[in-house]
């Protein structure tokens, strides 16, 4: 009975992640039209996640640092270099284009996971990724057949394809570390690298934000709490592989709040992939083999 319940809190607290996620980006969205430079986003973010998760470390009475500090820091440094990636392929392509890059991250997290956690991914899983990928497909195809004259820059793909890799990595690493480490200790060492990245590479143009900003800034740093702890009790629920699938729906989450906050209209195509990516989260949820119950 326990592994039945266990099999459903799995895909909520996916849910929970998916939308902290997309209303972080809304949030990263507006600090970019307020003229905030991208590394100060990722350093106010990182402040925000250390003070939050150091409280709630203290609150649950476990040590900052946890045990496999080796592979916390790996995750905390895969998990900061697939940001980088991801944001330097933002900057550099078109949006389409490094969507799509970064969505190939659940393809390494399966392979990873089965390489590494010894977790075959099942039919389901494998069915949840490829129609996942059609939808995404749908999605960017109006813009990414646009943009087929023009060949793309080599470093930024690299940037988006390693993006997607380190995105792989870190997850990977979140499930194994979820056995002996509280989540929040997990969520705690990517902003620890975080800070001196972001520092090193981008303090010298970092601005004062209006009121407004901040504000941005701090909603930016709770969303992304929010996303990173529900994504870390997911982990702890679920296989790796069936996670990073179920997480397709952020963008269905984004599509909803750009049309809200930002007026735009989801095309034809959008729906369908929504529906195409919606479809695979079904299955992926709800056809994985059941556990049998004690």
């Amino acid at each position: 009975m326990l592994q039945n319940v266990t099999s459903m809190t799995g895909p909520r607290y996916v849910l929970i992640s998916a939308f902290g996620f997309a209303v972080m980006a809304a949030l990263v969205k507006e600090a970019g039209v307020l003229g905030i430079p991208l590394l100060q986003i990722i350093f106010v973010r990182a402040v925000i996640s250390v003070v939050l998760s150091l409280a709630d470390i203290r609150r649950a009475g476990v040590h900052p640092l946890g045990n496999k500090r080796g592979l916390l820091f790996a995750r905390g440094f895969f998990g900061f270099a697939a940001l980088t990636g991801v944001f330097y392929a933002l900057i550099h392509l078109s949006m389409a284009q490094a969507t799509l890059l970064q969505y190939l991250h659940p393809v390494f997290t399966a392979l990873l996971a089965f390489l590494f956690l010894a977790e075959r991914p099942t039919a389901a899983t494998l069915s949840c990724i490829v129609l996942s990928l059609m939808g995404l497909a749908c999605i960017v195809s109006p813009y990414a057949v646009a943009a087929d004259a023009q060949s793309l820059p080599v470093w930024p793909l690299l940037a988006g394809l390693g993006g997607a890799l380190g995105s792989g990595i870190a997850y990977t690493l979140v499930r194994k570390l979820t056995v002996t480490e509280h989540p929040s200790v997990i969520v705690l060492y990517f902003p620890l690298v975080c800070l001196p990245g972001t520092l090193l590479l981008g303090v010298s143009d970092f601005v004062w934000p209006t009121v407004n900003g901040w504000w941005v800034l701090l909603g930016v740093g709770c969303f992304t709490q929010l996303g990173q702890l529900a994504l870390t009790k997911a982990m702890q629920c679920d296989a790796a592989s069936r996670v990073t699938s179920l997480s397709y729906v952020q963008i269905v989450f984004a599509a909803i709040l750009g049309w809200l906050f930002f007026g735009e209209i989801p095309t034809e195509a959008t729906l369908l992939g929504g529906g195409l990516i919606l479809m695979g989260a079904a299955v992926s949820a709800w056809l994985q083999p059941k556990a049998v119950s004690t």
